[in-house]
C-alpha cells in the first residue's frame, strides 16, 4: 500500500549557523553598542539573555530574519515567557520544536478523517504515517495538509508505492 510520513524536523547545523550569524550581527550594530546580549544555543533550545525589554525583543527579531534566511520555518520555534535575570537583565528561552507531537499528531489525523479521503493516519513516535490505496489520495492527503496552518512546520517524507 502507498504510504508517506509527516514529519517536523529542523536542521540543527543551520540553527547553529543562524544564532552564530545573530551574535555577529548584535556586536556589529551600533544600537547594541555598550549593551550587555548573548544568545546562546544549547541542546534543544536557544538562551536568550539582554538588558530590558526592548533590546530582548530586538534580538529575537534578529534571531527570526536570520532562520529564515537559512531556510527555517519560524513556526519551529517556541518563545518562553521573558523572566527577569540577575543584574537587572531580562531572559528568554527559545525552544526549538522536533517531531509531531502526540497532540499536533491527532490533530493531524482529525483533519485527515474530516476531510473524507480513502486514507488514514497513524501516529508513530514523533511522526505520523498516512497510507492509502491510491497514491493519487496520498497528493490529495499532502495538499489538504499544506494547505491548513496547524503551528509548526511539516515534511512530507518516505513516500512509497
Amino acid at each position: 500500500m502507498p504510504s508517506f510520513d509527516i514529519v517536523s524536523r529542523v536542521d540543527m547545523q543551520e540553527v547553529d549557523n543562524a544564532v552564530n550569524q545573530t551574535v555577529k550581527e548584535i556586536g556589529q550594530r551600533y544600537d547594541f553598542k555598550g549593551a550587555k546580549c548573548e544568545v546562546t544555543l544549547e541542546k534543544e533550545s536557544i538562551r536568550i539573555l539582554a538588558d530590558d525589554d526592548f533590546r530582548l525583543k530586538a534580538v529575537v527579531d534578529i534571531l527570526q530574519s536570520k532562520f529564515i534566511k537559512r531556510g527555517i520555518s519560524p513556526k519551529a520555534l517556541q518563545y518562553g515567557k521573558a523572566e527577569a535575570a540577575s543584574g537587572g537583565m531580562v531572559r528568554q528561552i527559545v525552544t526549538i520544536q522536533q517531531g509531531v507531537s502526540k497532540e499536533k499528531g491527532k490533530e493531524i489525523v482529525a483533519v485527515i478523517k474530516d476531510s473524507k479521503l480513502k486514507v488514514q493516519g497513524q501516529i508513530q513516535d514523533d511522526q505520523v504515517r498516512v497510507t492509502g490505496k491510491s497514491r493519487d489520495d496520498l497528493q490529495e492527503a499532502i495538499r489538504l495538509l499544506k494547505g491548513k496552518d496547524l503551528g509548526i512546520e511539516l515534511q512530507f517524507v518516505n513516500f512509497r508505492d
